[in-house]
């Protein structure tokens, strides 16, 4: 099992009712998100309990599955994402943006290198749209090495 902890004031707003919104109005408006980046989460089972959101099954790739951890997470109202399976996530490395940072300093920080920034920003679309575009609290996939 891979537990992700995200900033739970974070992120883009898709709850209207907050605490009190079903579960399955959460779960219909996580896959909506998923749907409207253009992700493939087919395979997957998107469970809200609380402010944890579960992600069951296997997904068409690891990086599919990292992809759907992040849109979900980066939702505001959700403080954690755990997988059932963490065997295809297991080598996942994820960042947590605090205040200053900038994709060229997460990659100083992450991959040794500032100029490779573009491979985090490539990583993270269609999430990201902008290398300048990051916000505190947000959390963003790290390449592989």
């Amino acid at each position: 099992m891979g537990v992700w902890s995200f900033v739970k004031g974070a992120g883009k707003k898709l709850f209207g009712g907050g605490a009190a919104e079903a579960a399955e109005v959460q779960q219909d408006a996580l896959q909506k998100e998923i749907k409207d980046l253009g992700l493939d989460a087919s395979g997957l089972d998107i469970k809200v309990e609380g402010d944890k959101v579960k992600v069951g099954g296997k997904a068409i790739s690891p990086e599919m599955k990292e992809k759907v951890i992040l849109a979900v997470g980066n939702v505001d109202g959700v403080a954690e994402v755990e997988t059932s399976d963490d065997g295809d996530t297991a080598d996942a490395v994820f960042h947590t943006v605090v205040k200053g940072d900038t994709l060229s300093a997460i990659a100083k920080k992450t991959l040794g290198n500032a100029n490779r920034y573009p491979e985090i920003f490539e990583a993270n679309k269609p999430m990201l749209t902008h290398p300048d575009k990051i916000y505190p609290g947000q959390v963003l996939r790290i390449p592989a090495k």
